[in-house]
């Protein structure tokens, strides 16, 4: 198969599924990694993919752009593992939380395993089947209904609805984008109403970001800066960026992800 063929596979595999593997193509294509991570390179270069460890996914750029689940999961995976591990000393046991969906709050499920009596709402499936998979007995898992979104979230009206209605201790929220301004937002109007009623739902807001998501900006702001009562980022995040949170949120938690990385070893 000629290089062109190859990219062109690629390609629509992206288009398709939002992100391949490196590994995952050279059994496809039946070529070295290194041929792959070549023909991911001219891509990147054409402005068609985005480079990412392991991989490449979709480009990101409009205001409305929103990747799918798998293709988000292989991005800033060393820094979501730092800032869940610390956002975990966030959580107390015996109460009620909230989780929004996406990548980063399905790791920091992860996270939860070993906190007791715990209630956990969501409007993420998959964060629902993660609390879910050790079958704890002090442990309630409540997942909203709803219309399923590209990143796995149920958004509309029922799911809505369904938060109006609760009052917990903490919600913690993951974003497609923060900036001075914009404030926390995201790509789909109706998973920001949805965001927008669990955060009204949480008496603390807590905002799992990593640094790649300052300045990225989505169509809908779910909260301005300062209704952040701590944002949870990494060591990466720049310091004119890290000065701003400082200034307009309750607090900045920055976590080490070199020292994540070391633990996990």
């Amino acid at each position: 198969m000629l290089a062109r063929q190859r990219q062109e596979v690629i390609l629509d595999e992206i288009r398709r599924s939002g992100a391949v593997q490196v590994n995952a193509l050279v059994g496809r294509l039946g070529v070295s990694d290194m041929t792959i991570r070549r023909d991911l390179d001219v891509l990147a270069k054409r402005g068609l993919v985005e480079k990412v460890y392991g991989g490449a996914t979709a480009v990101v750029g409009r205001s409305t752009d929103e990747p799918g689940f798998e293709a988000k999961s292989v991005r800033a995976q060393a820094e979501k593992e730092a800032i869940c591990a610390l956002a975990a000393s966030l959580v107390r046991p015996g109460t009620a939380i909230g989780l929004s969906a996406g990548t980063t709050t399905w790791t920091f499920a992860r996270y939860l395993h070993d906190v007791p009596d715990l209630t956990v709402v969501t409007n993420s499936i998959r964060v629902a089947d993660e609390l879910r998979r050790l079958d704890r007995p002090d442990r309630t898992v409540v997942l909203t209904g709803g219309v399923r979104t590209p990143s796995d979230a149920l958004v509309g009206p029922v799911a809505v609805q369904s938060l109006r209605s609760l009052h917990l201790d903490v919600v913690f929220l993951g974003v497609h984008g923060m900036a001075d301004g914009p404030g926390f937002t995201t790509p789909n109007l109706n998973e920001c109403e949805t965001n927008r009623a669990l955060v009204d739902a949480g008496g603390r807001l807590v905002v799992l970001a990593d640094c790649t998501k300052w300045g990225t900006v989505g169509i809908s702001t779910i909260a301005a800066l300062d209704e952040a009562d701590v944002v949870v980022t990494d060591d990466g995040i720049a310091r004119d960026a890290a000065e701003v949170l400082t200034e307009r949120v309750g607090e900045l938690m920055v976590a080490d992800v070199g020292e994540n990385a070391r633990v996990a070893e």
